[in-house]
């Protein structure tokens, strides 16, 4: 099964360029940010604990979020989910019945992918080769796994650490082989990279392993447009399996590929977050930066 889509977005001229060497600081500055909502801090504040005079992080953060970090701050509230799915939310039947299923509903995206056929699934990755790094991201740490058909592994460790997170990933594939590979994952970095910040002067390729009903659930996934929502049930609904609501979040749960495959952007019916598998503070942080970025 294949599925191939290239869409681009351009960059409105007079938007700031991001400076891609200050992944660490913004990643710190979200965690802060996130970690400290219900105090309400200020620039200030929030510029000394990155280590930067307040005018230097207004612009830096202003270009990777859109937005100044007071007004991000106001998509940390509770009730920011909630009023994502009265205001955002994307009814997946008719973005499929219109033909705008899979990678042509993704709007940030500059994305090529392809998936495994269930033979070779059901082969737990014999023969296959998979390098991998540790990359950084506004959203803190991740690790970048990729085969020779591009990315098929992107997972947060801020909340598992780094043993737990590569673990969890290798137990995907457990006749791999693995290989630490910085040379390899860095031109799937600068992609990934290209796409957060808003550039798309290269595709990012992805060789997704999942069963046919994951692929069909992360296919859904694809059809939500940043700074948009949707539930577990309407994915279940869209994919034509309406009772198969814990099975769909499973396969939510499962998507290798975070952020890629925006999985964060599915809530439960009552609007609450749910789950997340690298943790709800990364989900709400992806949550409200595409907000951030979609309101600018």
């Amino acid at each position: 099964m294949t599925a191939e889509r290239i869409e681009t977005q351009t960059v409105p001229a007079e938007a700031p360029t991001p400076d891609p060497n200050q992944y660490a600081l913004m990643a710190a500055a979200l965690d802060y940010i996130e970690a400290h909502r219900a105090e309400q801090p200020g620039l200030e504040e929030v510029a000394e604990a990155v280590g930067l005079s307040p005018a230097h992080f207004q612009r830096s953060f202003s270009a990777w979020v859109g937005v100044s970090p007071k007004r991000y701050l106001q998509y940390l509230t509770l009730d920011h989910s909630r009023r994502l799915l009265a205001e955002r939310f994307t009814l997946l039947d008719t973005a499929f019945e219109v033909g705008l299923s899979g990678p042509s509903r993704l709007h940030d995206l500059f994305l090529r992918w392809e998936a495994m056929t269930p033979g070779d699934y059901a082969a737990r990755g014999k023969g296959l080769e998979i390098a991998w790094d540790w990359v950084a991201t506004p959203f803190g740490e991740a690790l970048l796994m990729a085969t020779e058909k591009g990315v098929c592994g992107l997972a947060f460790s801020e909340e598992m650490g780094r043993h737990a997170t590569m673990a969890d990933m290798r137990s995907r594939w457990s006749e791999a082989t693995f290989r630490q590979d910085e040379h390899a994952i860095a031109p799937h970095a600068a992609a990934v990279a290209d796409q957060l910040a808003g550039r798309t002067s290269a595709p990012v390729k992805l060789g997704l392993h999942g069963t046919p009903f994951q692929i069909k659930v992360w296919e859904a996934l694809l059809a939500i447009p940043s700074g948009h929502v949707t539930t577990y049930s309407e994915i279940a609904r869209a994919i034509g399996s309406p009772r198969a609501v814990r099975a769909v979040g499973s396969a939510v749960g499962r998507n290798p590929v975070s952020w890629l495959i925006p999985c964060h952007r599915a809530l439960r019916r009552d609007g609450q977050l749910g789950g997340y598998h690298w943790g709800l503070p990364v989900k709400r942080a992806l949550l409200a930066w595409e907000s951030a970025r979609a309101d600018a």
